[in-house]
């Protein structure tokens, strides 16, 4: 789930720019003074929801077709959200973790100036196939 696209209606906003609604996340706006400033607050604004609903453990909508989507007086558009590139950036903070080696491993490792939290991250990012 790196990747997701989900349609996105824009309004032209009275007083100038654009507002943006989403039909999958009804509790969802949010506007920008032109389109391309209003399409990056639209991804930004779908990154809290997708991030909330997955924190609140809430069910995370399938997109809806763009031929269902009823756009009213509006322009649709598909927002495109890279949930793993949203969490590297807003969620970058160290978080310490206890773990257990075999003590001849550890002696090893530390023998050779090993860092163990760089082997990991390095491991983690391998295992879970993610590039850098």
């Amino acid at each position: 789930m790196n990747k997701l696209f989900y349609p996105a209606v824009f309004h032209r906003a009275e007083e100038g720019g654009f507002w943006v609604s989403f039909p999958d996340f009804p509790e969802c706006f949010t506007e920008g003074d032109d389109m391309t400033r209003a399409y990056e607050m639209a991804v930004e604004a779908m990154g809290l929801a997708l991030v909330s609903r997955k924190e609140e453990g809430e069910e995370i909508p399938s997109p809806t077709e763009i031929d269902k989507v009823d756009v009213e007086e509006g322009t649709l558009a598909i927002i495109e959200f890279d949930m793993l590139e949203y969490q590297k950036k807003h969620n970058s903070r160290a978080v310490k973790k206890t773990l257990s080696i075999p003590e001849w491993l550890n002696e090893e490792a530390t023998a050779m100036g090993v860092n163990f939290s760089q082997v990991l991250q390095e491991a983690l990012l391998s295992k879970l196939g993610i590039n850098k």
